[in-house]
């Protein structure tokens, strides 16, 4: 969708063209409230500070809708769609890692009670289980805080891929 198209969209229509991106009630609703942007930087940057800080919670309800690393959603949903995309580095990982990267979603479920997020886009799956590995070692505030700047990231990239300059 081209970014005049996006200025010019009702309230309730331009809140559904952006939920792909975070299902964050509050950072739609600011990046609705905004309009109209006179670019995409000013889009850009609206989406990277937008309801800043989020809460427990809305992080929470947002990971809900992420599949874990390495397991590619079959939904048809436009959020599964950019799901899939993002992971597109994952598609040919080895055996071992493939094998790596499950145990260590499991390990970071029962350390942090959610889904292990992070922004897999332009990363190779050696990469990703590294950062996996390493976020393990963090506590629980330290991991909110990473968790909350990689579903930001994912917002972004994905506004950046639905609305167009």
């Amino acid at each position: 969708m081209k970014l005049e198209a996006f200025n010019r969209l009702d309230a309730g229509s331009a809140r559904e063209a952006v939920r792909p991106c975070v299902d964050i009630d509050r950072w739609i609703d600011a990046l609705v409230a905004g309009r109209p942007y006179r670019d995409r930087d000013a889009l850009r940057e609206a989406a990277r500070t937008a309801a800043s800080p989020w809460t427990a919670d809305e992080i929470d309800h947002a990971l809900s809708h992420h599949p874990r690393i390495g397991e590619r959603p079959t939904g048809t949903s436009a959020e599964a769609s950019l799901s899939r995309s993002e992971q597109a580095g994952l598609g040919a990982t080895a055996d071992a890692t493939a094998v790596a990267l499950a145990a260590g979603n499991r390990a970071y479920e029962e350390r942090f009670s959610r889904v292990f997020l992070i922004r897999a886009a332009g990363r190779s799956a050696p990469e990703i289980l590294a950062g996996l590995t390493a976020r393990l070692e963090h506590t629980e505030d330290e991991e909110i805080a990473v968790v909350a700047d990689e579903l930001r990231q994912i917002a972004v990239l994905r506004l950046e891929g639905i609305i167009e300059p």
